[in-house]
This record gives structure tokens, sequence and C-alpha cells, in this order.
């Protein structure tokens, strides 16, 4: 499943924002400038935590870490549920969910189309003025930073969303949360902390080793 620095407001701007009204707020400035800082950068590292809520299934909480660099790798490595892991390692994708499917690991091509397959970020900041009508929200803390919520409705049914909102920091624009309704039903909740971009990522993180007597459903 699945994130950018920019230099501080001065302090005059940032009290006439604070101060604007909501229908002064442009979305997608603010989208726009989130998307301009993820696109430049090296990698980036966070924790996360993930609510998944569906009216048939239920209610599914989870948190790990993941780490990105550019649109071909990406590591989800989950601490709860232990073990599970997303790994996206350029040129396959390892879906591996001990959790719920003991014994097995996916093994899919690199998706293609309009998104990036699992890399939620990309959904919501590769070219979002082409591919959404961006409204602003509101203003909002998350952890103690503020934050400026817009909402994302895709414009083409190609994305596997209905709708999303983002939390995106008025300070770096680096997303902090987001709120995703998936069009088979349910939504997903993720919530970004400690954030890093641009360290040096060994590629190793990328790797995936299949454990000794798990069978490989290969999809590819």
């Amino acid at each position: 499943m699945m994130i950018v620095a920019r230099k501080l407001f001065p302090a005059l701007m940032a009290a006439a924002v604070l101060a604007a009204p909501l229908e002064a707020q442009d979305g997608g400035a603010i989208v726009g400038r989130a998307a301009q800082v993820y696109a430049s950068l090296g990698s980036l590292r966070a924790d996360f935590q993930q609510r998944i809520a569906d009216s048939l299934i239920g209610t599914f909480d989870s948190k790990g870490s993941l780490v990105q660099a550019g649109q071909n790798l990406l590591a989800m490595r989950f601490s709860d549920p232990a073990g599970d892991a997303i790994i996206v390692d350029g040129q396959q994708v390892w879906v591996y969910t001990p959790s719920t499917a003991p014994g097995q690991v996916i093994r899919m091509p690199l998706p293609s189309g309009p998104v990036h397959g699992l890399n939620v970020l990309s959904w919501i900041l590769d070219r979002p003025r082409e591919r959404y009508r961006i409204r602003y929200l509101r203003s909002e803390k998350v952890a103690g930073r503020t934050a400026d919520v817009v909402e994302l409705t895709p414009r083409s049914a190609d994305m596997p969303f209905s709708k999303a909102i983002v939390w995106l920091d008025r300070d770096d624009a680096l997303p902090r949360k987001l709120e995703i309704s998936e069009r088979r039903g349910g939504t997903r909740t993720i919530t970004l902390s400690q954030l890093r971009t641009n360290d040096r990522v060994p590629e190793q993180a990328f790797a995936f080793t299949v454990p000794q007597g798990v069978r490989i459903i290969d999809q590819r």
C-alpha cells in the first residue's frame, strides 16, 4: 500500500493563510506544491499506521514502516501483523501475508496504467491537477503539526478509489494522513509519522527472500 521537503512560509504569509476563509484557500495550489516536493525526492522513509474499515469484513488495524525510492521501489514491512510485507523490487511485486495466508507468497508483475499500483502516494501526488477535482476542506492538526486537508475526486474511473482526503503538512508539504474510499467498498486510513527524506537507501531494503518452505503463487 503506502509521501516531500520545502522551505518554511515567511511568518506574515503563514498568518495570512491561517486567517483566510476556506473559500480563499487554493486546494489545487496546495496539492500541486506537495506533488512538486514529492517528485523531487530521492527517497522517503516513514512509520505508518493503517486502518481498513469495511461493513462486510470488519475493521483491521496494522502498522509498520515503509521506504520508497522512485515509483518502482517500495517496501512496506509490518510489525503488526509481524512478518507481513509488500515489496516492489523494481521488477516484480511480492505480497507476503502469513497472518492471513500462511505458507505462500504472491509474486505479481509490476503494475502499469494511470497509477503506480501499490504505491498509494503516487496515486495521490503524480499529476494531481490532471487526474483529480480538488477541493479544500479545512486546516487541522495531525500529531501537533498544522496540515491542510484537501479532497481529491478522480476524473477517471481508472483510479482504484472514488475519493481521497489528504492531510498535507503546511510546513514541508509531506502527506501526514490519507483517507481513501475504495471503489469496492470500505475505507483505508493511513497515518504517517517519523518521515525522513533523501536518506541513502541500500538495494537490500527492496529485496525479498522467500522463506524456506513457502510456496510461490506466480501471477506474472
